[in-house]
């Protein structure tokens, strides 16, 4: 009895130890335990906005406000390891970066770490996290919008204003310029195009965060398609009577719907998306022309492949809680079959004239819902140029004397359209659309 009752104070005692013990292993171990490292920060500057993306194994809580005189914004990020990923953050912002100026990276105070950026002008930042996808671990997403949206049409008069000197051929071209070039005798307007100016929006397929397919040289297809984009757009410029659009004009992400609400803005008349596909199979070959289908894909590979090319907002990164800002809503319920009955036209006229400079994959003009061919008024195709994962169709997609051949068979298909299918003046339909901002 005596010894219980010497033990048990003892026995508290140690028990209370070991708590406390446990405890400051606890506090002292938590800090190490949660601090999320950086595996990746990319930079990717447009005219339209420039994207800051902060990739992780683990999502990141995180804060953002705004400070003014000087224009900055201040991010804070919580339980962060601040390692040289990070910290090489600063040297990645550019001098021609349209918006941020430049970013400071720090430990703000314990278990927080804060990015100033200092800004060149009042913006409309947008802050959101995006789930593990593809090759990609958690992302932590910062768009920085203008205040101002840019104007499409005022886009045009600026490209009209940088129009390159005389004398310049389509082979002297540097596909990572502007795409204005002089008059080439090969490429003359047919008579009926002569009413007005057509206005042409050219996409290259993928861009920035989405890297679209891959060769086996370790060619990305969001490379390709810009390059042999900008050589269309340079020809379309070539011919009396019309104009190009470039959806992205460079390296950096655009949601399959802000492509379509582009497109209208800038009041086209077609609209072309390029793309260089890949398949599990390094044997398929050859080009293809997809128009929108609303009742179904008709082949199970056009569904696959418009399932694949709908994906690409997943990969490239929307922020699906707040839309673009500068992103509309088209206030019209009409059925889109006379524009997807002129998308196949265009699309047959198209994929005829590749044929004369390519195998084709299919011999005929395949539908499926592709997102970004879903423009009410406008009508649009897609061109599958060649299969990027096909080695000596990779090899021919990086060469520009063929990026040429393929930009010029696409021009070739839309002046034979046009000269059956005369535009003589903008639908009524697309004069009378109201947009509203989301």
């Amino acid at each position: 009895m005596l010894k219980a009752v010497i033990n048990t104070p003892l026995q508290h005692w140690i028990v209370s130890l070991h708590r406390m013990i446990a405890l400051l292993l606890l506090l002292w171990l938590a800090p190490a335990q949660a601090a999320i490292e950086i595996t990746a920060t990319r930079i990717w500057p447009a005219h339209d906005y420039t994207r800051l993306t902060l990739e992780s194994k683990h999502a990141i809580q995180h804060n953002i406000f705004s400070v003014e005189n000087p224009d900055r914004l201040v991010i804070d990020l919580e339980d962060v390891e601040l390692g040289d990923t990070l910290k090489q953050l600063t040297d990645k912002i550019g001098d021609d970066d349209p918006y941020i100026k430049s970013v400071r990276v720090g430990r703000f105070k314990p278990g927080v770490v804060r990015l100033v950026l200092d800004l060149k002008g009042q913006v409309k930042p947008q802050l959101f996290d995006l789930s593990p996808v593809g090759e990609y671990g958690y992302r932590l997403v910062l768009d920085v919008y203008p205040a101002t949206a840019p104007d499409p049409m005022m886009v045009l008069l600026d490209q009209d204003k940088s129009a390159a000197p005389a004398g310049k051929t389509i082979d002297t071209i540097d596909a990572n310029t502007a795409p204005v070039i002089s008059a080439s005798p090969a490429l003359k307007i047919l008579p009926e195009m002569r009413a007005r100016t057509l206005i042409i929006a050219i996409d290259a397929g993928h861009g920035g965060e989405d890297p679209g397919a891959q060769g086996g040289r370790g060619s990305h297809e969001k490379d390709v398609t810009l390059a042999i984009a900008r050589r269309l757009c340079a020809l379309v410029n070539n011919t009396p009577n019309m104009r190009g659009v470039l959806i992205r004009d460079g390296d950096y992400f655009i949601p399959l719907g802000g492509r379509v609400v582009k497109a209208r803005q800038a009041r086209a008349d077609l609209f072309v998306s390029i793309h260089a596909d890949a398949f599990i199979r390094p044997d398929a070959h050859g080009s293809s022309v997809f128009a929108l289908s609303e009742h179904g894909a008709t082949s199970t590979a056009a569904r696959w492949l418009a399932k694949k090319e709908n994906e690409a907002d997943l990969i490239g990164g929307v922020n699906i809680a707040v839309k673009d800002p500068y992103l509309a809503r088209t206030l019209l319920d009409l059925s889109q079959t006379a524009t997807i009955t002129d998308s196949i036209r265009l699309a047959k006229h198209v994929l005829g004239k590749l044929n004369e400079i390519n195998d084709l994959h299919s011999g005929h003009v395949e539908q499926a819902g592709f997102a970004v061919l879903k423009s009410p008024d406008i009508p649009s195709i897609l061109v599958e140029t060649a299969f990027i994962s096909n080695p000596s169709e990779e090899v021919r997609l990086n060469d520009e004397s063929y990026q040429t051949k393929l930009a010029d068979a696409v021009l070739s298909g839309i002046k034979r359209y046009f000269s059956q299918n005369p535009a003589l003046s903008r639908r009524n339909v697309a004069q009378n659309i109201r947009m509203e901002p989301l």
